[in-house]
């Protein structure tokens, strides 16, 4: 999930380590932070394998004349995606398997970058999503019915909240796949929003 999401940021542009982690944050949704711990390592990995390169500062350049006095600011060393990293990521964005939509996160960040991803292969996504959450969805039902005499009132909410969270990412998912849809139908972008034609 991290390596898709750092190659589908700097496919759209390269950028230095603090601002990818920031572009990060906003793509994963504030549901997670990615500490430099965790970047700064698959960055290198990425490198060594070749999917990214870098542009480092010259150590020897001199710094602006409008410099504090004993400044030890580094010049910040840029990541861009490479050749390599370009098919990587065009592999990774026409998976459809379960590693596409599952609750790792790996669904959220497939989103996120779906204006790379051919419309086929969008679809097959959001409706392998739907069917992981309707059956999520029955669980929750079938414990719910299971359960309601046994648990306090408090539990008992907890449980009717979470089944309403779960029948509105259906409903959700329902209009995206319908966008879709009627996209392919229509032979043009379909607005998310619109109204049904």
């Amino acid at each position: 999930m991290l390596e898709f999401a750092i190659l589908g940021l700097l496919h759209q542009s390269p950028m230095h380590g603090y601002e990818l982690r920031k572009q990060l944050a906003q793509v994963l949704g504030g549901l997670r932070s990615i500490s430099f711990g965790s970047l700064y390592p698959a960055l290198k990995r990425m490198h060594a394998a070749g999917l990214i390169g870098t542009d480092e500062p010259d150590p020897h350049a001199l710094l602006p004349a409008d410099a504090p006095p004993l400044t030890g600011r580094r010049g910040k060393v840029v990541y861009a995606i490479t050749a390599e990293g370009k098919e990587r990521f065009h592999e990774l964005v026409c998976q459809t398997g379960p590693e596409a939509y599952d609750d790792g996160g790996s669904f959220g960040v497939r989103l996120a970058f779906f204006g790379h991803t051919a419309a086929d292969v969008r679809l097959r996504i959001l409706e392998g999503r739907r069917r992981t959450v309707e059956s999520q969805r029955e669980g929750l039902r079938s414990s719910l019915a299971r359960t309601r005499e046994r648990v306090d009132r408090y539990t008992l909410e907890l449980q009717r909240h979470g089944l309403e969270s779960v029948d509105r990412e259906v409903r959700w998912l329902s209009e995206l796949i319908d966008h879709e849809r009627r996209e392919a139908q229509n032979g043009r972008p379909a607005q998310l929003g619109a109204p049904p034609e």
